[in-house]
């Protein structure tokens, strides 16, 4: 589940992943309470997002993550997003290992609300404001 804020004064979009320790743990193969999890975690969020607003890509940066219980959250955010009327997202996280996953993103802008679904075979999705 991702959830996608706007904030307007700044014109930055500030991205929220949140996925289970335990799956993520599978996908990347590793143990969710080593040291090393949190880097890939962001670096699997990374390779597994992509983002093009009114057309053109955008350059995601993270800013933070932790592992939380069986909470693994990320955060990145892109800057000099002056305004939105398409974004389109690619999200593939967990679809090559889980067949039957399914990922919600909820984007809010300027008051709206908008949420995208994505799954094996779906994995780009474009909403309009």
């Amino acid at each position: 589940m991702t959830k996608v804020d706007y904030n307007e004064a700044n014109g930055v979009l500030k991205f929220t992943t949140k996925m289970s320790a335990t799956d993520l743990g599978q996908a990347l193969k590793m143990d969710p309470k080593g040291s090393a999890f949190e880097n890939a975690a962001k670096a699997y969020v990374s390779s597994n997002i992509s983002v093009s607003v009114n057309g053109s890509p955008i350059k995601l940066s993270y800013t933070g993550g932790q592992v939380n219980g069986e909470a693994v959250w990320v955060y990145y955010e892109a800057s000099k997003v002056s305004s939105i009327n398409t974004i389109q997202i690619r999200n593939t996280i967990m679809l090559k290992d889980f067949p039957s996953q399914m990922n919600l993103v909820n984007i809010a802008y300027k008051g709206k609300q908008k949420t995208m679904t994505f799954q094996r075979g779906k994995e780009t999705n474009e909403v309009s404001f």
